[in-house]
């Protein structure tokens, strides 16, 4: 259950930074009214502008903003830069900086297969980005020995067996971004619906991928021809009760074209393991046992899928925004560090020590729960972000390998559909009530510029504040 923290009385609120000297400050101000400006640091001009935006539009939410000039660190422009605002996924920056820090970049994961006797053990090793094509290569190399198998064992102690981060609302339920996180892992804990219409007032057409009696499916859909009392396209899994039972309801429109819809399952190591077994079996062996367990020690070796490098996955957590990989990340970090088992725990510690000894941040002046920005105990402000991105841009070892992953204005992931050129480069963040965005503007006057914008508190759709972000970022750009 997520409890919501009790706030402040508002007049001491504003007694304290009155104090300070920031002088309306956001979150004080009424959700059902457009934010009072807090005029601080920045070029005066480019203040007035962004200013008059921000007013113009009208917009009802609580904002904080930073930019930086890179070459001279002075400050262009600042709104309640010091305030706390919940991240989204702008927290995957944190993680980001952290992996190219502490983990080798030529870093592969290992996923493994072993024997003992009769018994198989499918071993994990933390890869967020098994492919259901790298599981069948390591089924037929099995298949290909002498041996014949009864039992596969699946090992996923890598990392612990917590499946969800702290903060994580009880509700995500079955979307491909609330993935449930294991060590043993595969096709991103999803099941691919690809979805066609049918004949006329019949039901949807409906092929799932992988194909698996690991999961089940009611389809109660209906391809309709107009849109009268139309009844929204629905897959959705039995996540209260914790199945693997997908329910299909809702009108297809005759004339729409293939979709593919991604839906998460339950017990992703289950999942894998019973992927896996079906591929044996369908390759002439009879594994009629499954169930997880601890490989021995005494155990012998006969197949191993290694991955790209990390930098491959790096860049999949940053252009797509991708949580089971930050997570995922955050494990292997607490991993390497501790010598123990990856856990949130030990990973977060470990990313944290980072961004005080290393960055300069003090780590007791945020929250930061887990890697991805999934969870609502995430707080950060525009000043924390800002310092992330200023050590990145002035610490050589790190620089490019993060400037070469963040999505890129216009060109691919969740910055393709974005109003910017390519000379921006950013991480977003989308949650309930949540839009954020930081990176770096390269300015059409050869100026580098470090931003961050973040937003919170909103009713409805991230649109409109999505789209104030796009004007002041193009308004930067042309500075």
């Amino acid at each position: 259950m997520i409890f919501q923290k009790k706030q402040p009385n508002t007049f001491y609120m504003i007694k304290y930074f009155t104090q300070l000297g920031l002088v309306g400050f956001i979150l004080i101000s009424a959700c059902t009214q457009p934010p009072s400006i807090y005029r601080g640091k920045g070029n005066l001009s480019v203040k007035n502008k962004i200013n008059s935006l921000i007013e113009s539009l009208k917009l009802s939410t609580n904002i904080g903003i930073k930019v930086i000039s890179l070459k001279t660190g002075n400050t262009v422009y600042e709104l309640n830069a010091h305030s706390l605002f919940n991240p989204a996924s702008n927290n995957k920056l944190y993680t980001h900086a952290a992996a190219l820090a502490i983990i080798d970049t030529n870093y592969n994961f290992s996923t493994k297969v072993y024997q003992d006797g009769d018994a198989l053990f499918l071993v994990g090793g933390g890869d967020p980005d098994l492919t259901l094509h790298a599981l069948d290569s390591l089924a037929r190399i099995v298949s290909e020995s002498d041996s014949s198998f009864n039992t596969l064992i699946l090992d996923d102690s890598f990392h612990d067996d917590r499946q969800f981060g702290e903060g994580w609302m009880w509700d995500e339920g079955s979307w491909w971004y609330a993935a449930q996180i294991s060590a043993l892992s595969v096709n991103d804990n999803c099941i691919d619906f690809f979805v066609s219409p049918g004949d006329l007032g019949g039901p949807a057409i409906i092929n799932h991928f992988p194909e698996t009696q690991y999961i089940n499916v009611t389809n109660h859909s209906r391809t309709v021809n107009d849109t009268i009392d139309f009844e929204k396209f629905k897959i959705e899994r039995d996540w209260e009760n914790q199945s693997n039972h997908f329910s299909i309801s809702g009108f297809l429109m005759d004339t729409s074209s293939t979709d593919t819809i991604y839906r998460n399952v339950n017990d992703p190591t289950l999942f894998t393991g019973t992927v896996f077994k079906e591929m044996l079996n369908n390759k002439g062996l009879n594994i009629q046992n499954i169930e997880k367990g601890l490989r021995p020690e005494k155990t012998q070796l006969i197949a191993t899928h290694n991955s790209e490098s990390i930098i491959n996955s790096l860049e999949n957590l940053m252009v797509e925004s991708d949580n089971l990989t930050a997570e995922l990340t955050i494990k292997l970090i607490g991993r390497i560090i501790s010598g123990d088992q990856g856990n949130w725990d030990n990973g977060l510690m470990a990313v944290k020590s980072f961004l005080n000894d290393e960055v300069g941040i003090d780590t007791s002046t945020f929250s930061m729960k887990d890697g991805s920005g999934v969870s609502r105990y995430n707080y950060s402000s525009p000043n924390h972000f800002i310092k992330l991105l200023t050590w990145v841009y002035e610490t050589p070892s790190i620089r490019n390998n993060f400037t070469q992953t963040l999505p890129k204005g216009g060109i691919n992931g969740t910055l393709a559909n974005r109003n910017f050129s390519e000379n921006v480069i950013a991480k977003t963040g989308s949650l309930s009530s949540v839009t954020s965005l930081s990176g770096y503007i390269f300015t059409q006057k050869g100026e580098s510029l470090a931003f961050s914008i973040l937003m919170n508190g909103f009713p409805g759709s991230s649109a409109p504040y999505r789209n104030l972000q796009d004007q002041i970022v193009n308004l930067l750009e042309d500075l």
